[in-house]
């Protein structure tokens, strides 16, 4: 994996430091399509971090999928919002490296392989 793709339904700039190198889908100055966004996240071995539960769904059935880290708590202030992800991003990233998908709730993550 070479870095993180984060969707359009995510701030663009982060209080924290990930390992890798972070793009956010805004960037792009034009709409982009879900599919888009898979496509993007194959050909460059990003990491899509998104709220969208149809990237966890896709991952199931496209192979060789993308990772995914999906974002699984609810609308939040932004302080809170990168306070939580700050919080369990050293172990999203550790999971990464042995899972597809890594579910990030407000008490606890979860990885599929």
């Amino acid at each position: 994996m070479k870095g993180f793709l984060f969707d359009e339904n995510l701030p663009a700039r982060l209080t924290f430091k990930p390992s890798r190198p972070v793009t956010s889908v805004t960037e792009r100055r034009r709409s982009v399509s879900d599919t888009d966004v898979w496509e993007l996240a194959r050909k460059g071995r990003l990491a899509i971090v998104s709220k969208d539960a149809d990237f966890s769904a896709r991952i199931i059935v496209s192979t060789p999928p993308p990772w995914v880290v999906h974002l699984r708590f609810g609308n939040m202030r932004r302080r809170d919002f990168h306070a939580r992800l700050a919080a369990v991003w050293p172990q999203v990233e550790a999971l990464l490296k042995t899972h597809k998908l890594v579910n990030v709730y407000a008490d606890h993550v979860e990885a599929v392989r």
